[in-house]
């Protein structure tokens, strides 16, 4: 009697990884499209086709799942090789790429344009992650939390009208055109000279 040959086959994802992806990317669909206040465990449980208690197994409670469904990480590019002048452009095109490719921002913006659990985490998002890059190329310590503050309006108001309300001009636009109205403006935020308020 010959043994049947055996290949081995690719490595599955264990159950649990799946279970977790699955109830992560309900509920970043939820909390997008419901709010925060409105999205229910039962509605996300449903969407992610398992049984509630499961999301609870996972994540305790509905704090905790949102907290760990909009998890971001920047990935700000290390800008300490580049020209201080070329950082608007760089980061304007590095979160336009972002923007384009993480449906978490997205969702993440929506809910904390109503909800103050959602402004907490995009705030602390934005505030741990973008200040150590401005506090590189900024010219005087001590307004870097405004310069960093005023960077975010220009990137979070982009990602606002291009795709959460979707204003077709802005749609419209090119990536190269963006970063070329954008660029400059960022840049100016960062490292001008502080204008005069006298």
């Amino acid at each position: 009697m010959t043994g049947t040959p055996t290949t081995n086959p690719r490595p599955r994802p264990r159950r649990s990884e799946a279970t977790r992806d699955a109830i992560l990317a309900a509920a970043r669909e939820r909390f997008a499209t419901d709010g925060y206040e409105r999205a229910t465990i039962r509605a996300i449980a449903k969407d992610a086709q398992i049984d509630p208690s499961m999301v609870m197994r996972y994540y305790g409670n509905k704090e905790g799942l949102f907290a760990a469904a909009v998890a971001v990480d920047l990935r700000l590019p290390d800008i300490g090789g580049l020209s201080p002048q070329d950082v608007g452009e760089v980061l304007v095109r590095h979160f336009l790429d972002m923007w384009e490719d993480d449906e978490v921002l997205t969702a993440l913006l929506r809910v904390g344009a109503t909800n103050q659990d959602g402004a907490e985490r995009m705030q602390g998002i934005f505030r741990d992650q973008l200040l150590p890059v401005a506090r590189q190329v900024c010219p005087d310590p001590e307004q870097v939390p405004a310069r960093a503050a005023l960077t975010s309006s220009q990137l979070l108001g982009l990602a606002l009208t291009r795709y959460v309300l979707r204003i077709p001009p802005v749609v419209a636009l090119h990536p190269d055109e963006i970063v070329a109205w954008l660029g400059p403006t960022v840049q100016r935020y960062l490292t001008a000279p502080s204008p005069s308020t006298s």
